[in-house]
């Protein structure tokens, strides 16, 4: 039986809240900023403070990990025939993908990539022409890199005006959070005198404890209908988004050494009527739907573009 997206026709946004829980004791450990660390801000309600655990940026390359088979080199099985670029060095050993590269075919070692060409003669740019992003960058990104069209693009390797903001956003907050401060020391058992951090040397270490911690899913749906692209490459879309969220929330809530987390509950909160469907629904009905787009050509002669990256 098809899943039932109905509820979603009509609604601009898909909000999903997922609650979040240490898999052992109370800590954990946020995502940490250059000359900043952790980022920690009060409250707007005044209730105390709030951590970033995973800011949107991290979240966006966690959605797309687990979507790759490491050991397969390909997508994880319900996504097989997923189009998206291979990158291979001068000797033809594979180097990395569209899928894994933090931003996606904008990548220096697809952008700069001999084969790359082919992208920007599919989308059609010309400098100093307009350039059509719902008829020229979305049509292009589906033959080529899929997920450029869930977590966006910029490809200012080729011009600064293509660039497609993220259909799925995501981030993860813990509210009225207070430090938990422990320490340790790194010990040199033959020599603890040696100076310059090769003796004993004592450190502080900062985690984190909250009263909830919670994962945000943002889902565009008018954007996703705005690319224009035909009811199955919408639902295709949505799906595969649903899949990111799903997966995310089973395997891949390591974030961290110390950040190691659960799933401990997840809702809607918008749009009312719509019941998330569980991951084994989502990966019965996506080989399926890849296959029907496929089929009507929208993928390309090669669901695989493979470029030459040389330095």
């Amino acid at each position: 039986m098809p899943l039932d997206l109905t509820a979603l026709d009509n609604a601009p946004r898909l909000l999903i809240e997922a609650r979040l829980k240490p898999v052992q004791g109370t800590r954990f450990q946020p995502t940490g900023f250059p000359n900043l660390g952790p980022a920690v801000y009060e409250s707007p309600d005044g209730r105390g403070r709030t951590v970033l655990v995973e800011s949107a940026q991290s979240m966006a390359n966690r959605l797309e990990t687990v979507c790759w088979n490491e050991v397969a080199d390909d997508w994880v099985a319900p996504l097989r025939g997923l189009p998206y670029v291979r990158v291979v060095d001068g000797d033809g050993n594979r180097l990395t993908n569209s899928v894994l590269e933090a931003h996606r075919i904008n990548s220096e070692y697809i952008a700069r990539a001999k084969g790359f060409e082919e992208v920007i003669e599919r989308m059609g740019f010309q400098k100093g022409r307009t350039f059509d992003i719902r008829g020229q960058l979305a049509p292009a990104l589906l033959e080529f890199d899929i997920n450029s069209l869930i977590h966006g693009v910029f490809l200012e390797e080729v011009a600064g005006i293509i660039r497609l903001p993220r259909t799925l956003s995501a981030f993860i907050e813990a509210d009225r959070a207070t430090v938990a401060a422990s320490g340790g020391v790194k010990f040199n058992r033959v020599d603890p005198t040696l100076k310059e951090g090769e003796g004993n040397v004592p450190f502080a270490r900062d985690e984190y404890v909250a009263k909830a911690i919670t994962a945000y899913f943002n889902l565009d749906l008018r954007q996703i209908r705005a690319f224009g692209l035909g009811a199955d490459v919408e639902r295709l879309l949505t799906l595969l988004a649903l899949f990111k969220i799903r997966k995310f929330l089973a395997e891949g809530l390591r974030l961290r050494t110390a950040c190691d987390l659960d799933a401990a509950g997840v809702a809607v909160t918008r749009p009312d009527g719509f019941d998330l469907p569980a991951l084994d629904e989502i990966e019965s009905a996506l080989p399926e739907l890849i296959e029907a787009v496929g089929s009507q050509g929208l993928f390309g002669e090669s669901r695989v573009l493979t470029v030459r990256y040389e330095k």
